[in-house]
């Protein structure tokens, strides 16, 4: 395998499969993943994709709206009306590619409702839409000549060099200097930061590190979406999601007694955007001293429940709960990212050829909280932004060679040590405690002062560079950013 590329990406989820998809052919790309390639944030998506295409009562200033207000109106406008007005080229595009939504008696495309949305706009593969469409970004992707796929590779490090990045990949342990002259980072989200959360083992903030490291604009980390609906079995880590859906289709919150609450929080009910409800709950849980919630939507026809939400009742059942039958239990978790990688419409950013897409950026359409099933949107949408970018800067300057790309010279531990046990759920336990979905500014103060020192004592320290140490390091990072903002 070839250690020189135009363009590495790092990352395999929506937005750097769909970066590979859009890229020209005749450029030498290399996809890697740290683990698995369909271990990421989405595939687990549940809900759908939001869009405006064929639509029937629907427009984009409509789905514009509704993303503002869920925002907090802090959205940026400029690429808010990119994504809304580039999401029907990216449904037909994958639609293409094989992606199999959900579509009713007559053939024509079925659209849900989710909290927020004033139509139903949301198209999906029952309650698995994000691995229908990952899957098939996969398949494509695999078949390109162009791309090489490395499987289980850590990304250690990255250095800006005179002709583009240098990149230290260990593989099998074995590290080695890959280089390119662009740049992608889709490493997903920050969720291994707290306690719980609906995120998978990946999701430690690793691309959002390297990108603080080499000087790029960190911006908003602080803004994170804690989703009102996972399952509450109370001791995993990993936190199963209640897709936004389920209260699409008519599910009603209930409290300890059994009684529906959110008429005393907004006038939306239910459907009100992710960061009301979450907070709702959590009021409501302090006002009765309780954290047991329930998600009620037994008043549904059966077989529609299990047609509509196999996964959800599959993965309920083994839990021995009945959703047709049995109330679930819910609570708020950690769930999504806002704030990241600062970059531009064209998904640059600060750093020249360095770009971020999907949710370890910062592309501000979301504004102070994200509107339910904008995300894979948005990761597709600004994946092929960074595509068309960079063919077009490669279309204008064609002068590099790639056996003449530099190479990076990365550091090698000569003592080999482990980091100390126990630094990770450190980590998470300060950032549950202080930063969960209505902050601890005590709490919060204190953690800074710990997590700065944990952050300094990895970065001076002699430790073997494995994923231990990657991923504590970027914890500690994304961790000490995000209180950095608070306080």
């Amino acid at each position: 395998m070839s250690k020189n590329y135009d363009v590495i990406i790092a990352g395999a989820g929506a937005g750097g499969l769909y970066s590979a998809i859009n890229l020209p052919a005749d450029l030498k790309v290399l996809l890697i993943t740290k683990r698995e390639l369909i271990l990421c944030n989405s595939a687990l998506a549940q809900g759908g994709i939001a869009a405006v295409y064929q639509p029937e009562d629907d427009s984009t200033q409509l789905h514009t709206n509704d993303t503002l207000i869920a925002g907090g109106f802090k959205n940026n406008p400029d690429s808010l009306k990119i994504l809304v007005n580039e999401a029907a080229h990216e449904i037909e595009k994958i639609i293409s590619l094989g992606v199999d939504f959900d579509r009713d008696e007559q053939g024509n495309l079925h659209r849900t409702l989710e909290g927020g949305h004033s139509r139903r706009r949301i198209f999906h593969h029952k309650d698995s839409t994000g691995f229908e469409i990952t899957t098939k970004l996969q398949e494509t992707v695999k078949n390109m000549s162009n791309v090489d796929i490395m499987e289980n590779a850590l990304l250690c490090g990255i250095k800006r060099t005179s002709t583009g990045f240098s990149a230290d990949i260990s593989a099998d342990g074995v590290h080695a200097a890959y280089n390119s002259r662009y740049f992608i980072l889709a490493t997903g989200g920050i969720g291994r930061v707290y306690d719980f959360t609906t995120n998978s083992a990946i999701a430690t903030g690793d691309g959002i590190t390297f990108a603080y490291e080499m000087g790029a604009n960190i911006k908003n980390l602080s803004l994170i979406q804690f989703h009102p609906t996972a399952f509450n079995n109370k001791h995993t880590r990993e936190c199963f999601l209640i897709s936004e859906a389920v209260r699409g289709e008519g599910a009603y919150l209930k409290n300890c007694r059994g009684e529906r609450f959110m008429q005393n929080y907004d006038e939306r009910l239910e459907l009100a955007p992710r960061d009301v409800v979450s907070h709702a709950i959590v009021t409501e849980g302090r006002r009765l001293d309780s954290d047991e919630f329930y998600l009620d939507i037994t008043h549904k026809d059966a077989d529609f429940l299990k047609n509509r939400f196999p996964m959800i009742y599959k993965y309920l059942l083994s839990q021995g709960i009945d959703m047709t039958k049995d109330m679930i239990p819910i609570y708020p978790c950690q769930h999504y990212l806002m704030g990241g990688i600062n970059v531009s419409t064209h998904a640059m950013t600060s750093i020249e050829g360095l770009y971020a897409v999907g949710e370890c950026s910062h592309t501000g359409v979301h504004g102070n909280n994200r509107l339910a099933s904008n995300s894979l949107l948005e990761a597709l949408v600004f994946g092929r932004q960074a595509a068309l970018d960079i063919a077009n800067r490669i279309e204008n300057n064609k002068d590099y060679e790639l056996d003449k790309l530099e190479s990076g010279d990365f550091p090698v531990s000569g003592t080999a040590v482990p980091i100390p046990q126990g630094i990770r759920t450190e980590i998470r336990h300060i950032m549950q405690r202080s930063y969960f979905v209505i902050p601890n500014m005590q709490e919060a103060l204190s953690g800074f002062e710990r997590i700065s020192e944990i952050k300094t004592m990895l970065e001076e320290g002699d430790f073997a560079v494995d994923h231990n140490y990657v991923e504590a390091k970027s914890l500690a990072t994304v961790a000490y950013l995000i209180l950095k903002e608070v306080i």
